[in-house]
This record gives structure tokens, sequence and C-alpha cells, in this order.
């Protein structure tokens, strides 16, 4: 199952959390957010989870905080994105939230699928949200990168792959060439067979990262011009 109930349980402490921003933001989506890109894609992007206003209130990814500002304008700048990314921050939202932006040959999704309260999933909600990050995957048939925003996402990764975190150190703008043959338990993609697959790290595009300094957009954009050239 590649993504999960819109009811799904399996953490109760974030089911709890969703129910009860149902009754606060009755016009947010309010539920697992489904990854955005075609699974036929190269490039696959993984955050860590929706925000509360951000992918929680819209049912896109990334869409209506600041990281999505960020991203969103890496992608589009090189190439992975086409149309116009525009924030519904403020906006009265019902349903997935579309603006016309369309992903190229990039998908995005999150190591775990529903918001956090204060944006920090426990380590078992992540473990729980393992397996469709595993089953997305794969099922994308012409993955050639794999771009992890942030350690919890590199280390979801690995999880998903069945590599030890230990093996693989995150770094902002690491290469990781992963072997076919590495991986435990996951059947990989026919056409990745004869290439590694490539996990590529990046610090969280997020506003505390940014305002901080220890990432600018155009350290971001640099990375996400490393993924083309990658993919």
């Amino acid at each position: 199952m590649l993504e999960p109930r819109e009811n799904c349980d399996f953490c109760p402490r974030l089911a709890d959390f969703r129910v009860a921003n149902q009754s606060a933001y009755p016009h947010f989506y309010n539920a697992p957010v489904p990854a955005f890109g075609n699974l036929a894609a190269k490039l696959l992007i993984v955050g860590l989870a929706p925000g509360l206003q951000g992918a929680n209130a819209t049912g896109r990814p990334f869409t209506g905080d600041y990281a999505g500002d960020v991203l969103y304008a890496a992608l589009l700048k090189t190439g992975f994105a086409q149309g116009g990314y525009e924030s519904p921050r403020g906006l009265q939202i019902s349903g997935t939230y579309k603006d016309g932006l369309a992903l190229v040959d990039c998908r995005i999704t999150n190591a775990v699928r529903c918001v956090p309260p204060e944006n920090k999933p426990e380590p078992k909600e992540i473990k729980q949200c393992n397996g469709f990050l595993k089953q997305e995957i794969a099922s994308m048939q012409n993955l050639k990168v794999i771009l992890s925003l942030g350690l919890i996402s590199h280390n979801a990764v690995l999880k998903a792959l069945g590599l030890k975190a230990s093996s693989y150190k995150f770094e902002h703008g690491a290469v990781h060439r992963i072997d076919a043959n590495a991986a435990k338990d996951l059947k990989f993609p026919r056409q990745a067979q004869d290439d590694s697959l490539l996990l590529l790290n990046s610090y969280h595009c997020s506003r505390y990262n940014i305002n901080t300094g220890r990432l600018t957009q155009a350290m971001f954009e640099a990375v996400v011009q490393q993924a083309r050239a990658l993919a």
C-alpha cells in the first residue's frame, strides 16, 4: 500500500492530533498527506512530515509554508517543476490545493505522512510509517536519485532500503552510492539493477535553518542542481 488510509490509526498520537485539528481547523485537509508527482520520476525528494499550517492544511507536500517557498523556487529554477507556485497561506482551503504547478521527473513525499505535534514525530511513528516509504521507493521504476531533506529523512530512507545508518553518514551535499545488492528485503526496480541508487543529502529547507544561516537559498539550489546532474 503506497498511501495510508484517510483515517489511518497506525500511530494513536498522530491520529488523536488529527482529530483535534479537524475540530480546530475544519477547512484544512487534516489527513495523511499523499505524495506529489509521478511514480515514473527519476528523483524522489523525501521530507520529514507535513506542517500544521502547510501540507496538513493544503493536502500537498511542502505547500503553504516557508519550506515550500524555498523548495518549489529551487525546483522551478532547475527544471524539476513547471507552471507557477502560489503559496495559499491565509486562504480557506477545501480539499487538496491546486495552483497549476506540475513536477517534472520529480516526486515529493515525507518520511511521516501525518502532521505531528510541534513538528516532531516520535521514533516509533517514523518506524510505523516507514513501510509506505519502502513501497514507494520500490514502485518507482525509473528512480535514480533520492534527495533526503534532513537527518531524520536520511535515516528513514536508509531504513526503507534495509541499510544501517552508521554506514552512510548524513552530510549536506553528500552523495551516497547504494548498490542494489546491498539493500536488504527491497526488490529494486529493473532499471536500477545495472546502476547504483544515489542518496543525496541536504539540510531541511525550513525557516529555522534559513534564518540561522545553516542553509541558504543558494546552498539549497546548488543541491537541487546537483540532483539534476545526477538524475
